[in-house]
């Protein structure tokens, strides 16, 4: 007569299990993180867009200022602060005597959690327009 043999059943012991939740566990942990954080970043790239594109526009739309010069600020229904500021350039000694010219100086800040991003525009405009 033959021994007979026990059957082991097939499957995964409460060990295993445990292990496998726990590497299933961190792996959607690390994805959680890695998808908050693009969009995060989604999130501040907007806002520097935004940011960038309203310096460009101050800065056309004062292409021109009056000979006092410009010195103006506001802030935008979503919280973009800005300030434009110019200033006389001095030409009374070189071959432009005759050319009214200011430096401009556009800036926008917005609060993003901790931080105060902003954005510096400077350039050269003409004077005496308006």
């Amino acid at each position: 007569m033959l021994p007979i043999r026990a059957h082991r059943a097939g499957g995964f012991s409460l060990l295993e299990m445990v292990v496998a939740m726990a590497i299933l566990a961190l792996a959607l942990g690390a994805l959680y993180q890695a998808a908050s954080g693009a969009t995060r970043n989604v999130r501040a790239d907007e806002k520097y867009a935004y940011g960038v594109e309203l310096a460009r526009s101050l800065l056309a739309l004062n292409a021109q200022v009056p000979e006092e010069g410009v010195n103006a600020s506001g802030e935008t229904e979503g919280g973009f602060r800005w300030r434009v500021a110019t200033r006389r350039i001095d030409l009374q000694r070189s071959a432009l005597a005759g050319v009214s010219l200011h430096d401009i100086e556009v800036i926008v800040s917005w609060r993003d959690g901790s931080r105060n991003p902003q954005v510096v525009l400077d350039s050269v405009v003409e004077g005496g327009a308006r």
